[in-house]
């Protein structure tokens, strides 16, 4: 932001789930906002879709000058549950933070996220969904951020197989 016009970082913590109405109602008092988003991979009845989600869940940043602008009606704001302050007075975020996250965004506006599947080689696993679900198998590698080795036994020998990180779980 721009110190020289006192414009500032803030935290605002919303309501659970209420992160775009707080982040659409302070809009509309004009003050500037940033929620940071990311794309999740979820599965549900057999079906994988991608979904945006806040980054910080319950929070958003809001930029203002405390010295010129009527920062008290953030408190009283659908979606809003509080701005997070130090005593009385807002506790401002460096600006740093915000740059290093908008930094991260792609061109879609997503924070990008360094994901790696969470098995080691050697590690031993239940398949969850697809077309071996229960099977168990034992992680041969990390193949990259998304996608891991296992080896199955399949009709009486060890096959490899490369399956999303979503469809394994710890055995």
């Amino acid at each position: 932001m721009n110190n020289e016009t006192g414009l500032r970082w803030y935290v605002v913590q919303t309501h659970i789930n209420a992160e775009a109405k707080a982040a659409a109602n302070l809009a509309l008092q004009g003050f500037s906002l940033y929620l940071p988003r990311y794309l999740k991979r979820r599965s549900h009845a057999r079906r994988v879709e991608t979904v945006a989600r806040p980054l910080f869940p319950r929070y958003l940043f809001v930029a203002m000058d405390v010295a010129a602008q009527r920062w008290r009606s953030i408190q009283s704001t659908i979606g809003v549950s509080h701005l997070v302050c130090r005593g009385v007075t807002p506790a401002s975020v460096d600006d740093g933070v915000v740059n290093a996250l908008k930094a991260r965004e792609d061109e879609g506006g997503f924070v990008r996220l360094e994901r790696r599947a969470p098995f080691s080689p050697g590690d031993r696993v239940r398949v969850v969904d697809g077309a071996f679900v229960d099977s168990l198998a034992l992680v041969e590698g990390v193949a990259d951020r998304e996608r891991v080795s296992i080896l199955l036994d399949f009709l009486g020998r060890k096959v490899r197989v490369l399956v999303g990180a979503e469809l394994i779980a710890a055995a």
